[in-house]
């Protein structure tokens, strides 16, 4: 047995078993810049994309570096632009597996396409290929892709089945490179129809599931969904067989908030950004912002051992 397949049976069982949770440190174009303005830069203009990226980097070395980032982050979702970049003098992938134990993923979608039917697909991924093969090469263990259902008005089954046709298919190609998909419909949590969008998402994904349970070969992927209105909700996902793990984005609910909602739902555990990092400051010297960081990672470590 070769390292690479050494590390990946390893990893797997730290993502299908391990108790943590996942930080999405995976910020890009647009929500870099709102990351960094949250965490007290100001001053990055729309032309000075190499300087915010750089200024990115720094801010999450801070954060994987810390102490308080331990064996109770299971993983983390990175950016391309950090997966090709350093960290302490290392790969980032492999600074976060052979230093940390924290299995790395690689956010591979370019984007979302124009709001059409209430949903947004993905864009196109002409890239993805070798974007995979890269995401290998590095050593990282899955990826994440996202779409949004936004249903702002009454939920349009068909284009909600259609974004979960998208994902799947790309999904395939992704578990066929030998990567494990995070597959992540996100239900806008301002929809005034959420509870309606979530139960044709959850009809549509278990279809798709078991399509993919009833193959020649057993496969799995990871869920990354919206906390729901229901508690317990998404159960039948996290007992399906063709999940490894159910994992939930907290979507813009506050840090309180959103570990409240994870804490109503057994089996699923985290994968916030916003919620993870919204208390950490530029401006705090490294006790406090240790300190800070240990305090949220608790909480929500907590919650999602529930």
């Amino acid at each position: 047995m070769n390292q690479q397949t050494e590390d990946r049976e390893q990893q797997r069982e730290r993502i299908a078993s391990g108790q943590g949770f996942i930080a999405a440190l995976d910020q890009s174009g647009g929500s870099t810049r709102a990351a960094l303005e949250r965490y007290g830069i100001q001053r990055i203009s729309q032309g000075e994309d190499a300087v915010m990226f750089i200024m990115a980097h720094h801010m999450r070395i801070r954060i994987v570096a810390s102490p308080a980032f331990d064996h109770r982050i299971l993983g983390a979702i990175l950016f391309r632009d950090t997966m090709n970049r350093e960290i302490q003098g290392k790969p980032s992938a492999q600074f976060l597996w052979q230093v940390k134990q924290v299995v790395p993923f690689l956010k591979v979608d370019q984007g979302l396409a124009e709001e059409a039917d209430g949903v947004q697909l993905m864009r196109p991924m002409p890239d993805l290929k070798d974007l995979l093969k890269q995401a290998r090469k590095h050593g990282m263990f899955g990826t994440k892709m996202r779409s949004v259902i936004k249903a702002s008005t009454e939920p349009n089954e068909a284009a909600i089945a259609a974004v979960v046709d998208q994902q799947f298919e790309v999904a395939r190609k992704i578990l066929a490179a030998g990567l494990t998909p995070i597959i992540e419909p996100e239900v806008d949590i301002y929809s005034p129809y959420k509870k309606r969008a979530e139960k044709l998402l959850r009809k549509h994904l278990l279809k798709a599931l078991d399509a993919l349970h009833s193959g020649p070969k057993a496969q799995q992927v990871m869920l990354k969904l919206t906390l729901p209105q229901t508690p317990g909700f998404h159960a039948p996902l996290v007992k399906h067989p063709a999940v490894l793990r159910v994992l939930a984005l907290s979507g813009g609910y506050p840090q309180e908030n959103a570990i409240i909602r994870l804490s109503q739902n057994p089996g699923v555990i985290a994968s916030f950004s916003r919620a993870l990092t919204e208390r950490l400051s530029i401006a705090q010297r490294d006790p406090e912002f240790d300190s800070v960081l240990d305090a949220a990672i608790e909480a929500i470590y907590q919650a999602s051992n529930t």
